[in-house]
């Protein structure tokens, strides 16, 4: 097919698919199905026993040139959705249409058979995307090159680790420069620098084709998606071209308030953490980067307690300890009566990048370190900032002519 621009090649209308949370009913549903289209009796939209909505009432369409990020906690759909974009499994409601040829790399190893070279797998997976040989044999010698597996080539893939598995697989899927191609979290195996390269090649072959691509990997998202789809429990919560904004809501979803008491001796009660001049939005509070910030705390003095040591520690999203604040100097930073312990306590300008975090309060004693309290995910907070980043921090800076 010609490759113009703006063609739609992805055309998504009401996709939905249900499953069923029991094998044996399922294989029931199943013979009763068959039944039911052989008479022409099938009912659909409707639930029965034991089922549940996967993907619900998908809608969206695709144009050359346009990559859309799929995001979503697990369980929420998204292989699910991409599988059937794929034809691996067919929906229950709803219509794909797709033009051209389609590039997958939705499951580690998917589409290779294992007692088969990683060589004879090219030429296999090149057929099944509808090329010729002869095309299959322009291209072999980049896809091994861009592989970087070269020395392995000619062995059974079943052999292969699971990085090159990953990177056989993108160099196929990729190389091949189908009209659309499928990525799902695999590529979260690779190692950086491989990563980077599929990026790059993302980059090139973008303009000639529709990409959908799935990721926990937000900064992964926002470097090459120019729409997005926030799915959860099957049904798309947010669907357009504001990828910022979707990745806000996503990160919200990560909010949990609930302590979690990791070391207690008694001593203190935790019995109030909160953010100062903070703004609470849909249940989490934020702060835009390089305001202050400030926490205020308060504890109740269960036992005797001597200078002690208060420490603050930030966690990412995925419970990554990233940094922490001074400890305080000694008892008279503290507001301290017979019953309890409370103090504020300040960083001028965060510089953390875009995201949301938690944090957890360590007490020990001054003397000799000794824990007294830890609690985890006492407070998790949202830093608000119009650019996705790789790293934890993102520093102010100012660049300067040079003489």
């Amino acid at each position: 097919m010609t490759k113009e621009k703006n063609d739609i090649l992805i055309k998504v209308e009401n996709l939905s698919k249900k499953f069923c949370k029991d094998l044996k009913t399922s294989l029931w549903y199943g013979v009763k199905d068959l039944a039911a289209n052989v008479l022409g009796k099938q009912e659909e939209g409707k639930l029965r026993a034991k089922e549940f909505w996967a993907v619900k009432d998908i809608n969206f369409t695709l144009r050359r040139g346009e990559c859309l990020g799929l995001i979503g906690h697990n369980g929420a759909g998204k292989s699910t959705l991409l599988k059937m974009l794929n034809g691996l499994i067919n929906p229950d409601e709803g219509k794909i249409t797709i033009k051209g040829k389609v590039g997958a790399l939705i499951e580690l190893g998917a589409g290779f058979n294992p007692i088969l070279t990683g060589r004879e797998n090219i030429y296999n997976n090149g057929a099944i995307l509808g090329f010729t040989k002869a095309e299959i044999d322009s291209k072999v010698e980049e896809i091994i090159d861009f592989s970087e597996i070269r020395e392995f080539i000619d062995m059974p893939v079943q052999n292969y680790s699971s990085g090159m598995k990953v990177r056989l697989g993108f160099a196929v899927a990729a190389q091949m420069e189908p009209d659309v191609l499928l990525i799902d979290e695999v590529l979260a195996v690779g190692d950086l620098g491989f990563v980077l390269k599929c990026f790059k090649t993302i980059d090139r072959i973008l303009p000639h084709t529709a990409v959908i691509f799935v990721s926990h990997s937000m900064p992964m998202v926002s470097r090459i998606c120019n729409k997005i789809i926030l799915m959860e429990n099957g049904v798309a919560k947010f669907n357009g071209d504001d990828v910022s904004k979707a990745i806000d809501l996503y990160y919200k979803r990560f909010t949990n308030n609930e302590s979690n008491i990791v070391f207690d001796d008694g001593s203190l009660e935790l019995l109030e953490v909160k953010m100062v001049d903070a703004i609470t939005n849909n249940e989490i509070q934020e702060i835009h980067w390089g305001e202050d910030l400030k926490f205020y705390f308060r504890f109740k003095k269960k036992r005797i307690i001597k200078q002690p040591k208060f420490t603050v520690i930030f966690f990412d999203k995925e419970q990554r300890p990233i940094a922490s604040l001074n400890k305080n100097d000694d008892i008279l930073n503290l507001s301290v009566t017979d019953n309890e312990i409370s103090f504020y306590i300040q960083h001028e300008k965060i510089e953390l990048s875009k995201g949301v975090y938690s944090i957890r309060i360590v007490v020990s004693k001054n003397r000799n370190n000794e824990p007294v309290l830890t609690v985890s995910d006492i407070l998790t907070f949202q830093v608000i900032h119009q650019e996705e980043t790789w790293v934890p921090f993102l520093l102010e800076s100012a660049f300067i002519k040079s003489d």
